[in-house]
């Protein structure tokens, strides 16, 4: 299994908007420059976080973006589903999948297992979580971030 690359810049994006205090919000360019991501690239992953209800612009469209929710409230699994309909790690979970030997397949109820460990792990870590681990980790080494 693999995380698409929105979904994995997707959440550096939240972790730099949920660092910033300032209440006009950061910038999409901050973004990119802090994270170096392209401007171009950040428009689609801001425009489904946007979509998917977690970030605002403060004032407007050529302002800063911020939180709709504290970061203790976004679970992972809540920015992963702004780019993909759910965890599936194989086809024959989805609901769309039909195969005969469903009802009697002993290794489809070995990845279902497995799927639910991962989405049950997504949910169980937060932004704010991983907020709080960047932090340390750039006072570890000595990284000052404006």
């Amino acid at each position: 299994m693999k995380f698409n690359t929105k979904t994995r810049y997707g959440l550096r994006a939240m972790i730099e908007i949920a660092r910033e205090t300032d209440h006009n919000g950061i910038y999409q360019k901050e973004i990119a420059e802090r994270q170096n991501l392209s401007n171009k690239y950040l428009d689609h992953i801001i425009y489904a976080l946007k979509v998917a209800g977690l970030i605002t612009n403060v004032k407007g469209k050529k302002s800063g973006y911020i939180l709709t929710k504290p970061a203790s409230e976004i679970t992972i699994l809540d920015i992963n589903n702004a780019f993909e309909p759910g965890i599936c790690i194989i086809d024959c979970l989805t609901m769309t999948y039909k195969c005969d030997r469903e009802a009697s397949c002993a290794a489809k109820v070995f990845w279902e297992g497995l799927n639910d460990m991962i989405v049950d792990y997504l949910k169980s870590k937060t932004l704010q979580q991983l907020l709080d681990q960047q932090v340390e980790l750039e006072k570890k080494e000595g990284i000052e971030v404006n």
